[in-house]
């Protein structure tokens, strides 16, 4: 899916990426079928597909745009990152020496052509507006879930916070944030979320490799922020993805356009 007139739009047969308007960029670095030929099969780690997790990313890019069309002279868009290569062949949320067969040039090639047009986007984001917010979609099944652990529809992985700030957060500021936001929306919404129940066991996640190489830990200014949509939202419920896609886009708006 991509938008019509969108002249920064750029493209090969294996990444596809857009540079947008706004501080906020949208990657997608498990939502790719393409088994490419020459390329090896990684040996260790994941390699299922995260799917329609392209479709939730450019809906949710759609939905924002037309905020600002709505409520702003000139339309604007985000920008975004997606991998079109099976993760088979590359996982582009890993380290270099696990992210592909170690034999294949073509891989690396690729690996590294998809970070360094992720970091040119970040640059790009810190030039132009002094701040960059990065969202990192990623999808899950319900039903391999911990046992034990709360049924949940939105996971977040912020490395405990480390990838949205460059310092250690008090512990009353916790909530005050786009973390905060994204949580105590969805609280009282009741669409389950984790973090978010304080006396249940959740299942949450630091977040992988692109959130905490491109944080505000290691870039100074870079917000990162990654959520995983259940299967159910992505996959299951066309009235939930909505839903939660509707209320997604209004907090990214309002982070974007909240002065800093």
């Amino acid at each position: 899916m991509v938008f019509e007139k969108d002249n920064t739009l750029a493209h090969n047969i294996h990444i596809e990426y857009s540079k947008g308007t706004v501080p906020l960029i949208i990657s997608v670095p498990h939502g790719g079928s393409l088994m490419v030929e020459g390329i090896p099969d990684r040996v260790e780690g994941i390699y299922g597909i995260d799917r329609n997790t392209v479709d939730i990313a450019c809906s949710l890019r759609k939905k924002i745009s037309n905020l600002y069309g709505i409520n702003q002279e000139k339309m604007k868009v985000p920008s975004y990152i997606i991998s079109k290569v099976h993760r088979i062949k590359i996982d582009f949320n890993r380290k270099t020496s696990k992210a592909f067969n170690k034999e294949s040039n073509l891989a690396k090639m690729i690996y590294h052509s998809f970070h360094k047009t992720l970091l040119d986007l970040i640059s790009y984001n810190l030039g132009k507006f002094n701040r960059s917010v990065l969202v990192d979609i990623h999808g899950f099944e319900k039903k391999r879930r911990p046992i034990g652990f709360r049924d949940v529809e939105l996971v977040l992985g912020t490395n405990n916070l480390k990838s949205m700030f460059s310092t250690v957060l008090p512990k009353k500021d916790w909530g005050k944030n786009l973390r905060g936001n994204i949580i105590r929306k969805f609280n009282e919404l009741d669409i389950a979320i984790a973090p978010g129940h304080p006396r249940r066991r959740e299942y949450v996640l630091t977040g992988g490799y692109i959130v905490n190489n491109y944080g505000a830990r290691k870039i100074k200014n870079s917000q990162t922020i990654q959520i995983e949509f259940s299967d159910k939202i992505r996959l299951k419920d066309n009235i939930l993805k909505e839903k939660v896609l509707d209320v997604l886009a209004q907090l990214l708006y309002n982070e974007c356009t909240t002065a800093k």
